[in-house]
């Protein structure tokens, strides 16, 4: 199912290239969180890679005690992967999450950024993934999900309807976390775990939000989005709208971003496994109710 235009994708990247600097704040900060789980974790990973770099802000914020000797940055833009190497030094290239061009069993690690929400065969990608990755080897990710934008999604929504008397696809889909880690399962992954945060930017104008997210590279991609500009008289009443039903006290407008966590581990041997049902040694009316318990 194609539900994203990849041309659209990559020529909006490579647009926002040019001055990504100005608006890589969310991106900067998830990279951030992101190293933070790697602290929690003890093993090394001498070889890396960061999909979907974009400017390449992860390589910041691997914790040295990752040990990577190679992280290499990769993004579906020419210009981000150049982007990515001078701002660190690393290696980059230029490469497709649905047509991974790494050797199979060749990494210890994946790092992705912001970046999976744009995929169309999202299970594809992640078995790729798995396939790159050494037995053991780690995947850790973070992308958008579900609640993304709700305030401006229910504010262009509104006005369309008001104004044109129908409906278009004016802004992405994003994945649910309960469907996230069903995902990883059905990619082969082991010991699943999918999460979320929630990240509230605050702005005093819906322009600005829509301009943050052309220079983040972030307009909408989708496959039947409306090939012409927006109408000016939607788009202000749109403005109307999120003040109208999303206004602070003080008169601050909230943009939502929810981020799904997805950390997961290519099958090993030396993992845990878990118990056959019914191997159990004590029972849980022992354990909460007492020794003379009766559990019905």
């Amino acid at each position: 199912m194609t539900i994203f235009n990849r041309a659209a994708v990559r020529h909006h990247r490579e647009r926002a290239a040019r001055s990504f600097g100005d608006f890589n704040f969310l991106f900067t900060e998830c990279a951030e969180r992101l190293g933070d789980r790697l602290l929690d974790i003890t093993r090394t990973f001498p070889t890396a890679l960061d999909l979907g770099c974009h400017d390449g802000a992860m390589a910041r914020f691997i914790p040295p005690r990752s040990a990577v000797e190679t992280l290499v940055h990769c993004d579906l833009s020419p210009a981000m992967a150049g982007l990515a190497q001078a701002n660190s030094g690393c290696l980059a290239m230029a490469g497709d999450e649905e047509f991974l061009p790494i050797r199979d069993q060749s990494l210890d690690l994946v790092v992705s950024n912001l970046s999976l929400h744009w995929v169309n065969d999202l299970p594809g990608a992640m078995t790729q993934i798995r396939r790159a990755l050494k037995p053991d080897g780690l995947f850790l990710a973070a992308m958008l999900g579900g609640e993304t934008l709700k305030e401006l999604r229910d504010a262009l929504t509104t006005a369309e309807i008001e104004r044109e008397g129908g409906l278009s696809p004016r802004t992405s889909p994003f994945a649910e976390v309960k469907d996230a880690g069903n995902l990883l399962s059905r990619a082969g992954f082991a010991l699943p775990v999918a999460d979320t945060e929630t990240i509230t930017v605050s702005y005093a104008d819906p322009l600005k939000l829509m301009a943050d997210l052309r220079g983040m590279g972030e307009t909408n991609a989708h496959a039947l989005r409306r090939p012409s500009f927006s109408r000016r008289t939607t788009l202000m009443r749109a403005c109307e709208i999120y003040l109208e039903k999303f206004a602070t006290g003080d008169g601050r407008l909230p943009a939502t971003f929810e981020i799904v966590y997805l950390t997961a581990w290519v099958p090993h041997e030396s993992q845990q496994k878990p118990l056959q049902p019914g191997s159990g040694q004590v029972s849980l009316g022992t354990l909460f109710l007492g020794d003379d318990a009766e559990v019905s």
